[in-house]
């Protein structure tokens, strides 16, 4: 059976689903079979061998799309390799240190625990002023949030290619 990756995202203004694009992207330029789409629009998981989640995050929590996703396919994802990433920390340095350590939602760790993901890892994001509504403007002002887009390709890349090697190198079995 040849594989076939899954990556599916949360994104509420499309900086989340740009970086699942490039994920998908980068595991098609080595050769892997990918289907990128909206964690809200699957429906089964049988075709896939693997499967990389993300979601952007407010306030400490990931887009409910991305929620429904983990608790709707958590037996299977428990039985398959999954990776994990979150987008959201803007501003300069790393991000795990922007959000003091910080790198998933608390509320979803029972999840993970049980999924036991190969990685969890934490993107820069990007805020665009002109995609927020008013209450979200007043937030990020009052908050002194940096604005722009900060994500970083090279890094997302990188890792990327981290989950493309273990992907490629046969060491998708789950451990017993």
């Amino acid at each position: 059976m040849s594989q076939r990756i899954l990556v599916a995202f949360a994104s509420k203004y499309g900086a989340t689903a740009e970086i699942a694009a490039r994920i998908g992207q980068v595991l098609r330029e080595v050769g892997l079979h990918v289907d990128v789409q909206p964690a809200e629009t699957v429906s089964d998981l049988s075709p896939y061998t693997a499967v990389i989640l993300g979601s952007a995050v407010y306030a400490g929590s990931w887009r409910k799309e991305a929620v429904h996703f983990l608790e709707t396919f958590e037996d299977k994802l428990a039985q398959m390799p999954v990776w994990l990433f979150s987008s959201g920390p803007t501003g300069q340095g790393d991000p795990l240190t922007l959000l003091k350590g910080w790198n998933f939602p608390d509320a979803q760790k029972p999840l993970t625990d049980h999924i036991q993901p190969r990685d969890l890892v934490l993107f820069h994001g990007e805020i665009n002023m002109q995609k927020l509504n008013f209450g979200e403007k007043l937030i990020i002002k009052g908050l002194k949030a940096p604005v722009g887009d900060f994500r970083d390709w090279k890094a997302i890349s990188a890792w990327t290619m981290s989950v493309a090697d273990v992907l490629k190198h046969g060491a998708t079995q789950m451990p017993q």
